[in-house]
């Protein structure tokens, strides 16, 4: 990728009372799973509060940001919902106006 991002997404997830701590190992898995989706530009797994966390990626089009929704990351997420989550996960698609990467 030449450095463009125009498409991200935001997702929240509350974690279960007593699985905040399997909820960081998810994420931390995560980042192995999204470091082989060329179209990831940037992925940021982050922590809000005690049992509250988030991901925020970029992609430089919508079609990068479907692929990876669609993928392997997004579908594990989806599948440990019910386990791990209070509620299921708010996903949304933002665009980006500005950036800087390295």
């Amino acid at each position: 990728m030449s450095g463009v991002v125009n498409a991200a997404l935001l997702v929240r997830v509350q974690a279960q009372p007593g699985k905040e701590d399997e909820v960081e190992q998810f994420l931390r898995d995560g980042l192995a799973i999204v470091n082989d989706e060329p179209g990831t530009v940037a992925w940021f797994a982050v922590r809000f509060g005690p049992s509250s966390f988030g991901i925020f990626d970029a992609f430089p089009d919508d079609a990068a940001r479907q692929t990876h929704l669609g993928g392997r990351l997004g579908t594990a997420l989806m599948a440990r919902a019910e386990e791990l989550f209070t509620e299921a996960p708010t996903v949304e698609p933002v665009d980006v106006i500005a950036h800087k990467l390295p």
